[in-house]
């Protein structure tokens, strides 16, 4: 089983990247951190490190009324969130990959049935954020 919906967009970085945002926003998910990992690369371990990478974001996106549902069922699950969208571009890419964690994946880890009601709806929501950023480029797998 994979463990991301996963897209690709022909649109360029800083585009793509608040794109994701506003779709995410959209579906109701605030950001509660953004970790620019090549910044990170950059100052940790160097410019060629971060040139390697490419521009490479990890947002934290959460829902909060999902968030509370899940954590009420399940205090556990709070290692588990927020839900990581990750927007991504090699150096010499001509376009944007963005990638959501697969809320199923908490399922496997808890036997709780709310935890699966939780995990179905996010799995919607970000399924949707993600369908609305590619378009025509057909359904997030």
């Amino acid at each position: 089983m994979s463990y991301t919906h996963t897209i690709t967009v022909p649109l360029a970085w800083d585009e793509a990247l608040q794109h994701a945002k506003d779709a995410l926003a959209e579906q109701g998910f605030g950001i509660l951190s953004e970790i620019n990992v090549r910044a990170t690369f950059e100052a940790k371990l160097g410019a060629e490190a971060a040139a390697s990478l490419g521009d490479y974001v990890i947002l934290g996106a959460c829902n909060p009324n999902l968030a509370s549902r899940a954590l009420g069922a399940d205090p556990d699950m709070g290692a588990l969130l927020p839900c990581n969208v990750v927007v991504r571009r090699g150096t010499d890419a001509g376009e944007t990959t963005i990638q959501a964690i697969d809320p199923q994946t908490m399922v496997q880890l808890s036997d709780n049935p709310a935890v699966k009601e939780v995990a179905d709806d996010a799995d919607t929501r970000l399924r949707a954020a993600l369908a609305s950023l590619s378009g025509s480029a057909g359904p997030a797998n």
